[in-house]
């Protein structure tokens, strides 16, 4: 199932969400005119769940070193598929999340939620040497975020059929959730079978998906309610 758009418009500028999605296609960018440089990267400032957990043991106040591929391995991707795909649903689902939480909170509530989405694959796969890239945890938060201010919106769907293809309108709340139980079935998947997975972080999805359905209560805006008027306020006789 591929979503189109939501049904939800945004009455602000996502200015946050826009200046998100111009980084990390800037980064690919820089990453297409790497060559053969671009594995270096990728081992530099991915996450590698090995390489943090050996520096919290025997190095633990290299905190430089352990900390900063959380972060620079968000704006990193590792092909047109990912970031496309990565981008695409930032797009489709950001603005509504911005707009509710105020520019600056989610900026920050993206960032904390691409680092939970770290942490759980890190301690999901702590032998894995392999690097981790991609924007894809910090967007699973915007979709757990999603997920509990706007259930009762719908998400136009390309949903391919055999030879054919339909668009139907699927309620959010069943989309993400669809969705985030897939990251679950594949990351236990991965577990059993990791072989069998294709390399990707379900589990930094999964991860970034509840730390965003939990972080949004404390990130978006109390909606403002008016005081209660009693008569006598006004007719005091």
């Amino acid at each position: 199932m591929i979503p189109l758009k939501d049904t939800i418009p945004s009455r602000t500028f996502p200015i946050v969400n826009v200046i998100l999605i111009g980084i990390n296609v800037f980064v690919f960018f820089i990453e297409l005119s790497l060559g053969p440089r671009l594995e270096e990267v990728f081992f530099t400032f991915g996450v590698i769940p090995a390489k943090y957990l050996w520096l919290a043991e025997h190095e633990p106040g290299n905190w430089f070193e352990r900390f900063y591929p959380l972060f620079t391995s968000m704006f990193l991707h590792g092909g047109w598929m990912h970031i496309l795909g990565n981008m695409w649903y930032l797009w489709i689902f950001g603005d509504n999340v911005e707009e509710r939480m105020g520019h600056v909170r989610y900026f920050f509530f993206y960032i904390l939620c691409g680092l939970a989405a770290a942490f759980t694959h890190i301690y999901m796969n702590p032998t894995s040497g392999i690097p981790t890239v991609g924007a894809s945890g910090a967007i699973a938060g915007v979709m757990g975020a999603y997920f509990i201010l706007f259930p009762h919106s719908r998400v136009i769907t390309l949903v391919p059929i055999f030879f054919f293809v339909d668009i139907i309108e699927i309620p959010a709340f069943f989309y993400l959730a669809f969705w985030v139980i897939l990251q679950l079935f594949q990351g236990t998947l991965a577990l059993a079978a990791p072989a069998n997975t294709g390399g990707v972080a379900w589990w930094a999805h999964f991860g970034g998906f509840v730390a965003g359905a939990v972080l949004v209560f404390l990130f978006r805006k109390r909606k403002k309610t008016l005081p209660r008027v009693y008569p006598d306020q006004y007719f005091p006789w």
